[in-house]
């Protein structure tokens, strides 16, 4: 899946300050310099009640501020898509960052709305840089939790006072909150898994919306971190035996998932869009991006359709005569050759003899089968995280995995208007809901694509 714009699924590694260089009187240069600053949409003179504003929000403005998340996080990383991690109902819901809101409010004149995107990158910087700061407070450690318990419940209980300071306590601080308790025990050296699952337990689901907690719950919390720790809660050394294979993992959860229970989109049957949702995210995120990589993937859609038309079989063949317009290669990109890594380097995928024919197989199934008769939504969803977990080329996964599954779509004369929930989110390989979770994203743009293309003929 794409690099995953969501803060809120950012580890302590990945946000560390000592892990990231970064230089705040240069940061204006930079996000001067990146592809989506060459683009940056107008706010239109209209009242916010206005449906063509709200139109004009979800299609243009948030599409242009998820490409310049992304923009930022290939340049800096990926701690950098926290610049937008707005106070109470922002984008992301509950974060410290008060120099952003949304992009209905944020995005302005494009001076004024670079501007913010500074300022929200160097505020968040800034507060990671507290919290470094903050979990270095007491030199504490594991082996000596005996004599320490009452510093580490301090600590927590500090930091919980400071992250309701930042964010306000406004709608889901909480959830900000609930990360930072697990990067401080993980900087502490806890496994991290058990770094979450520590204060998931404390808190119980206690903290509220719009409410700080009180003088009892905040010391009932902290005590119960702090008691929780045991000094075999350390990282231990790496697992001996075989590596993980996400992509095996992938292919046992694939198995498993209920792909005929998943809802079918509304119906059956052709649908023609209001809009062309696939190339309208292209031109307002891919082309912000980089002005090539739009014309590429557009040239690459434009063939997908084709192929789609003509009712070709989905293989690796067809993927890689995509995959030459997506990377602008001379030629069809091959089938990679070595263990490819994704989500910073979280989930690995294998390579053996037969893991293209594998994946053929596996493509072959988006077809519709008269033997077994999967709906749309769930065979759309299936070959998207086949393309995402096979990983079968060197650069561009993602926008393949998104082509294949217009394609799967198209061959049975179907479009959607919008491509939000598909193309911003990703989600585990190894996770038995997975399957689940994407074909529900493609069932609620294709019941809305349906809804919007009768409201239209009426």
């Amino acid at each position: 899946m794409p690099t995953d714009l969501n803060p809120r699924t950012l580890s302590w590694d990945e946000v560390d300050p000592a892990r990231h260089p970064f230089d705040s009187g240069s940061a204006g240069r930079v996000v001067r310099s990146l592809g989506p600053a060459r683009r940056v949409p107008v706010r239109p003179n209209l009242s916010y009640g206005d449906p063509d504003r709200r139109n004009w929000n979800w299609n243009v403005a948030r599409p242009w501020a998820d490409a310049m998340s992304h923009a930022l996080a290939e340049h800096y990383g990926g701690w950098a898509v926290g610049w937008r991690w707005a106070h109470d109902e922002g984008d992301f819901d509950g974060g410290p960052v008060g120099s952003w809101c949304c992009p209905s409010h944020s995005v302005d004149t494009p001076e004024a709305t670079l501007d913010r995107v500074v300022a929200g990158l160097c505020e968040w910087r800034n507060w990671l840089e507290q919290l470094a700061r903050w979990f270095e407070a007491y030199p504490l450690d594991l082996t000596a939790l005996a004599d320490q318990r009452i510093l580490w419940e301090n600590t927590a209980r500090n930091l919980i006072l400071h992250v309701t300071d930042r964010t306000g306590c406004g709608s889901g601080w909480y959830g900000h909150c609930d990360q930072v308790l697990t990067w401080f025990l993980a900087r502490r050296h806890v496994d991290p898994e058990v770094a979450q699952r520590l204060v998931t337990q404390a808190v119980g689901g206690r903290f509220r919306s719009w409410t700080g907690p009180d003088r009892v719950l905040l010391d009932d919390i902290a005590e119960r971190i702090a008691e929780s720790l045991r000094p075999e809660d350390v990282v231990g050394p790496p697992a001996s035996g075989p590596l993980p294979d996400h992509l095996r993992s992938w292919l046992a959860v694939r198995a498993g998932t209920a792909w005929e229970d998943v809802p079918d989109g509304g119906g059956d049957g052709p649908v023609v869009p209001s809009r062309d949702g696939a190339a309208e995210s292209i031109r307002t995120f891919d082309s912000a991006v980089d002005a090539a990589r739009g014309e590429g993937l557009l040239a690459a859609l434009e063939l997908v359709r084709a192929d789609a038309a003509r009712g070709a079989a989905l293989d690796f063949e067809l993927l890689r005569g995509w995959q030459q317009h997506v990377l602008g290669t001379l030629r069809p990109p091959s089938f990679r050759t070595l263990p490819a890594f994704a989500k910073s380097g979280r989930e690995r995928y294998g390579i053996g003899p037969g893991t293209r024919q594998l994946l053929d197989a596996c493509l072959a199934e988006s077809a519709r089968d008269g033997g077994r008769l999967l709906p749309l939504t769930a065979r759309a969803a299936r070959v998207c995280l086949d393309v995402c977990f096979f990983h079968p080329f060197d650069d561009g996964n993602a926008r393949s995995a998104f082509l294949a599954l217009v394609f799967v779509l198209a061959r049975e004369g179907v479009a959607l208007d919008g491509v939000s929930l598909i193309r911003r989110f990703s989600v585990p390989a190894d996770d038995p809901k997975s399957g689940l979770i994407m074909a529900r994203s493609v069932d609620c743009h294709l019941r809305e694509t349906r809804q919007r293309a009768r409201e239209q003929s009426h």
